[in-house]
C-alpha cells in the first residue's frame, strides 16, 4: 500500500463515491487533495488500483477523472517504465474561462469558516488524542515552519487546518473543513504573501496546537477564532 494513501489527511480528502456522479466526484476529490498539497507537487499519484478501490469506482472512471485533471493542468502523465501521473505546480492565476468569486460568495465562506474551524479546534482539545494524532498536529506545525516558498507555505497551512479536523473523530467535520480549505486556499493565492501576517499566523498556529494538546478547549477556540478573523480581514481588504 502506498504510504501516502495511509495518511489520515488522505482519509479526510478521499471517500467512496456514491450515486450517479462518479466522474465528477472523483475529479472534485482528487483535485481538492492536489490543491491542498495532500498529494505534493512533483510526486506521483498513487496507482490506479489503489485510487479506484479508495474511491469505489472503476478504473475507466478513474482514468477519465485523471484526464480531466490533466486538462486543468493539475497533473501530467508519462508512459513507459517508471512513468505515472505527476502532480504539477499550481496555476498562479484564474483560468481564462473562470472569474474570481463574487463578494457575496467570499462573505458566505468567511461566515461558514468562522463556525467550522474554531469548533473543530474546540472539539480537538476535548478529544482523547492518540500518540499518532498528537504527532500529526506537531508534524503539520513543523511543515509550516519548513516551507520554503509561498506556495509551499499555503499548502502546509491548508494541511495544518485539515489535520485539526481529522483528529476530532467526525468524517462529516473533516469533509466540511476540507471543502473550506480548498476555497480559502484559492482565495489566498490571489493576495500578496505578507510577512507580517505570516508571523502572526505562525504564532497563532503554535498557540492553537499548544491549547489542543493541553486540552484547553476554550483557548483553542478563541485563538482559532482570532486566526480566522485575521484571514477574513485580509481577504475583505485585498480582494476586489
Amino acid at each position: 500500500m502506498n504510504d501516502v494513501m495511509d495518511s489520515p489527511l488522505v482519509d479526510a480528502a478521499l471517500h467512496p463515491v456514491r450515486g450517479h456522479m462518479a466522474f465528477e466526484s472523483c475529479v472534485e476529490q482528487l483535485g481538492s487533495a492536489i490543491q491542498l498539497g495532500i498529494f505534493r507537487v512533483g510526486t506521483k499519484l498513487p496507482g490506479e488500483r489503489e485510487l479506484a478501490e479508495r474511491l469505489n469506482v472503476s478504473r475507466a472512471t478513474l482514468r477519465e477523472a485523471i484526464s480531466a485533471l490533466r486538462a486543468a493542468g493539475l497533473v501530467s502523465t508519462t508512459r513507459g517504465r517508471g512513468g505515472g501521473t505527476i502532480v504539477e505546480p499550481p496555476a498562479q492565476t484564474w483560468p481564462a474561462d473562470q472569474h474570481p468569486p463574487r463578494r457575496a460568495e467570499i462573505d458566505d465562506l468567511i461566515v461558514f469558516r468562522a463556525v467550522i474551524e474554531p469548533g473543530a479546534a474546540h472539539r480537538a482539545a476535548l478529544t482523547d488524542l492518540t500518540v499518532e494524532q498528537r504527532e500529526l498536529l506537531r508534524t503539520s506545525l513543523d511543515e509550516l515552519a519548513a516551507a520554503e516558498t509561498p506556495a509551499d507555505y499555503r499548502q502546509a497551512d491548508a494541511r495544518f487546518h485539515l489535520a485539526i479536523s481529522t483528529v476530532c473523530g467526525s468524517d462529516e467535520l473533516a469533509r466540511a473543513c476540507s471543502g473550506v480549505q480548498v476555497r480559502i486556499h484559492q482565495l489566498l493565492a490571489e493576495i500578496p504573501f505578507l510577512k507580517t501576517n505570516i508571523e502572526h499566523s505562525e504564532q497563532e498556529h503554535r498557540e492553537v496546537v499548544e491549547a489542543i494538546l493541553a486540552r484547553d478547549a476554550e483557548r483553542a477556540r478563541a485563538v482559532m477564532t482570532a486566526h480566522c478573523d485575521a484571514t477574513a480581514a485580509l481577504l475583505k481588504g485585498l480582494l476586489p
